[in-house]
């Protein structure tokens, strides 16, 4: 029971360097201090993160009701 979602989780990191670049790219069309596009690129990276765990987190309480 637990094994396929150790699998899922495994495919999780794959998502790290998609959000990374997305994140910094988009940052960087908002701002040109680096100072603020790290900072802005680690907000919408944790936003990214979280709206992922919750669909995630969804689709797995999903999958358990069927």
């Amino acid at each position: 029971m637990l094994l396929p979602l150790a699998s899922d989780l495994m495919r999780m990191w794959y998502a790290a360097p998609l959000i990374v670049t997305v994140s910094l790219a988009y940052a960087a069309t908002r701002h040109e201090q680096p100072a603020e596009i790290l900072a802005h690129a680690a907000r919408f990276g944790g936003w990214i993160v979280v709206f992922m765990v919750l669909f995630f987190a969804l689709l797995q309480a999903a999958t358990w009701w069927t």
